[in-house]
């Protein structure tokens, strides 16, 4: 090759690589440009999960620097420090190291720089696994402690992504997952508020960084900064565990003027293919021979519908009391809009029997009314003389009335089959058991003819809105598709950006406001679990909470249905006694040495 021509293509080279360097690199390794606006990368988080009233115990990894007062005192706390914070008379106090302090109604706690673990530094809740990778505010609010964690956006995201998604999911559906999360706490970050987000499903469900989820850290590591955007802002980026089979509009859920161009009421297989979708179910019979009974679902369900007909023929309008003979035309019907996979009516018609029922009332006692009073259960006490007074007697307790026992009569036939239409919310859904999503009224409802019967199913867990986990785990691992592919089709008019996010900045450390060593703070018990000694009896058995959190809870409930009163919250590992299964389907009856109701039986294991 000429020489020249050698120099030129140097020449040509060098200029490329100065322009590059000029813009800034606006492109990485993996092809996504830099946002064109910078970013605060520190997110206010209100830790709720730890449910603070009086008391935090803390475990400092790394120096942190404590400010509080009118006046702004400030205090040094070693890496290693032990850190009581207790709410007495309005004010916050400060047990460490032998000292007691009054911190006034508020304390902001930095982390400073030198000591301690360098590349993890923060603070763990005594006696508990996750560290907080950032500094802490308390406050005081309604009486009770009030702690909001200040964290970068990036440590944030290594206590949400394992929890939002499980670690065990394909990376590109981690590294999805990643983005989405990053765009959606970062658009709701405002300085004018006490906090950004809140650690729950109400944003995300945040719980503090624990080693060993090395998919998820390696996901947020691969996507550091990238976010979505839709015409140059940052996007909405809603996400759910399942959408049932199609996604769902943001205006249908939440009704809005926002421009949500960037959504799409998609049919989705791949959610549907996911065998860990979640998924309901009831299979009804078309013909129910003799000595067969309908599932109590079912006849529940009917006793609803049919109660005033019922009560009009004479006949009693009790599940127990409805016999089921044919079922046909199960469907559903009613789409929410056109295209819609959610329906709102069930339709079926029904051939079935009915009987009477009466309660045996205890006839009185007939007695001759010219003759002496007839006492039953006491004898008059003969007559005292005048001049001996006595005290009024107490009177004596009345019997129990016995509880009217009910008589039936045999069941008959009504000839004429009932044509039945009824809403799937909150009707059908709660006689069926087969609500999914507590806080939404759009489970997508289908029916299934087989050659015997109907298979009537509900999906959907979540809002529906955006990507579905469950249909990015499938992408993921049985398409293999990548990250971009998965968000693009979940959000087909978002596109993807890069935020320059930096490091986490901590403040330097003032040693001379060391405070003195001394002895730990005691650390705060966790609740202690009900004894439970009851001998069983026959068809009882014990069984012990375990599908859930450990640091989450169960509800115990008053009836057995999610809108039955909350009598108590069971911690993981309570053991109960489980007195049966209730006839309303996913529902037992427990009970411990001091308390009885109802749970759902699907977060227990039998022992």
């Amino acid at each position: 090759m000429d020489k020249r021509i050698k120099q030129l293509l140097v020449i040509v080279l060098s200029v490329v690589l100065l322009a590059t360097a000029a813009l800034g690199t606006s492109f990485a390794e993996d092809g996504i440009p830099m946002a064109a606006t910078a970013v605060d990368p520190v997110i206010q988080v209100y830790l709720s999960r730890l449910a603070l009233t009086d008391r935090l115990d803390i475990t400092l990894t790394t120096p942190y620097g404590l400010t509080f007062g009118s006046e702004g005192a400030e205090l040094y706390a070693e890496s290693g420090s032990k850190l009581a914070f207790i709410l007495w008379n309005d004010a916050i106090y400060l047990y460490m190291d032998g000292l007691s302090l009054r911190l006034g109604k508020a304390v902001e706690l930095r982390r400073c720089e030198g000591g301690g673990d360098e590349k993890r530094p923060g603070f763990y809740r005594t006696g508990f696994e996750p560290l907080y990778l950032g500094d802490l505010k308390l406050t005081i609010n309604e009486g009770k402690l009030y702690p909001v964690l200040s964290i970068h956006v990036e440590d944030y995201l290594l206590g949400v992504v394992p929890y939002e998604m499980s670690d065990s999911f394909p990376l590109e559906a981690l590294k999805a997952q990643t983005i989405a999360a990053r765009t959606y706490v970062l658009r709701k970050a405002a300085a004018n508020k006490a906090y950004d987000v809140v650690d729950t499903t109400n944003d995300q469900v945040f719980r503090g960084y624990v080693p060993g989820f090395a998919n998820a850290e390696r996901a947020v590591s691969e996507t550091r900064g990238v976010c979505g955007f839709y015409k140059g802002k940052l996007a909405q980026c809603y996400y759910a565990a399942s959408n049932g089979g199609q996604t769902e509009l943001v205006q249908t859920v939440w009704p809005t003027d926002e421009d949500f161009g960037y959504y799409a009421a998609v049919r989705d297989p791949y959610d549907v293919e996911n065998p860990a979708s979640t998924v309901r179910s009831l299979a009804v019979k078309k013909a129910y021979e003799a000595g067969e009974t309908a599932p109590y679902a079912l006849r529940k369900l009917l006793a609803q519908l049919l109660a005033d007909k019922l009560t009009e023929m004479g006949y009693d309008p009790a599940p127990e009391s409805i016999l089921v003979h044919r079922v046909s035309d199960v469907a559903v019907d009613t789409p929410s809009f056109e295209g819609s996979l959610l329906m709102k009516r069930l339709l079926l018609t029904v051939e079935v029997s009915g009987r009477t029922r009466t309660e045996w009332v205890p006839q009185p006692l007939l007695t001759d009314p010219d003759t002496e009073e007839v006492f039953l259960f006491e004898t008059p006490s003969p007559t005292v003389a005048e001049e001996q007074p006595t005290a009024t007697p107490e009177p004596t307790p009345a019997p129990p009335t016995p509880t009217p026992a009910p008589v039936y009569g045999e069941f008959e036939r009504i000839e004429e089959p009932f044509v039945l239409s009824a809403p799937i919310f909150k009707t059908v859904e709660n006689a069926f058991g087969m609500n999914i999503s507590g806080n939404f009224d759009n489970e997508i409802w289908s029916v299934a003819e087989t050659e015997t019967g109907y298979e009537v199913q509900a999906r959907r867990y979540g809002h529906g809105v955006g990507m579905s986990q469950r249909g990015a785990e499938q992408m993921a691992g049985s398409y293999e598709k990548d990250f971009r592919e998965i968000l693009a089709f979940y959000y087909p008019g978002m596109e993807l950006m890069r935020y320059d996010v930096g490091e986490a900045v901590l403040m330097k450390a003032e040693p001379a406001l060391s405070a003195t060593a001394g002895p730990a703070p005691t650390v705060t018990p966790r609740p202690t679990l009900m004894p439970v000694t009851t001998e069983l009896q026959p068809g009882q058995w014990y069984a012990a909470v375990t599908e859930i959190d450990d640091d989450s809870s169960l509800n115990l409930r008053s009836r057995p249905d999610l809108g039955g009163e909350i009598l108590m919250r069971l911690y993981k590992h309570q053991r109960l006694l489980v007195l049966e299964r209730c006839p309303e389907e996913g529902w037992v009856h427990v009970k411990t040495d001091s308390i009885e109701g109802y749970v759902m039986e699907s977060y227990l294991t039998n022992e």
